[in-house]
């Protein structure tokens, strides 16, 4: 008797890991070339993380890319006249999810870095990129461009954080 209640036991347990909870399936199979989270302690790790919080849309990932004093800044072309405009981490936060939202999907890839600048806790680094955005089969846009980021860490292990990123595609 007490042998067939720990075969029931196994089996129930053995049941329990090999099963699928259907109301929560897994959100990413990294298997299929998607990537994963790298080590943001190097400059190639907080890069890799950016174009993966864009490719997966993950709002948790690219917003442990940036400093609580982050900025965006952009060359607004159609005011006149043309101005500088920026906003902070939480406007930036709320306009990567609504694009994250809107497109069914994105692509970022980083090119080359044409100017680095750095200590041991800051990097300026100017790096070109590729955005393709597609909203839906019929409304997709490709975007090559160039921006200059600020990037700090709290110390020699911490991670790489943007402070500041300067889009100047158009510049």
């Amino acid at each position: 008797m007490l042998r067939a209640i720990k075969y029931c036991i196994i089996i129930f347990i053995m049941f329990l890991i090999g099963c699928t909870n259907p109301f929560a399936p897994k959100l990413v199979d990294y298997d299929e070339g998607k990537g994963s989270v790298t080590d943001q302690t190097t400059i190639d790790g907080l890069f890799s993380n950016f174009a993966y919080a864009y490719k997966m849309k993950d709002t948790v990932v690219y917003g442990n890319l940036l400093t609580d004093d982050f900025v965006f800044t952009y060359t607004n072309y159609d005011r006149d006249p043309v101005v500088n405009e920026s906003w902070g981490r939480d406007i930036d936060m709320i306009t990567t999810s609504r694009l994250f939202n809107a497109a069914q999907r994105l692509e970022l890839i980083w090119n080359e870095i044409s100017l680095s600048i750095s200590d041991s806790l800051k990097m300026i680094i100017t790096r070109s990129y590729a955005l393709d955005v597609m909203f839906n089969p019929d409304d997709r846009f490709k975007l090559q461009g160039k921006a200059n980021f600020t990037l700090v860490k709290a110390s020699d292990n911490a991670p790489w954080k943007i402070q500041q990123w300067r889009d100047i595609t158009n510049n």
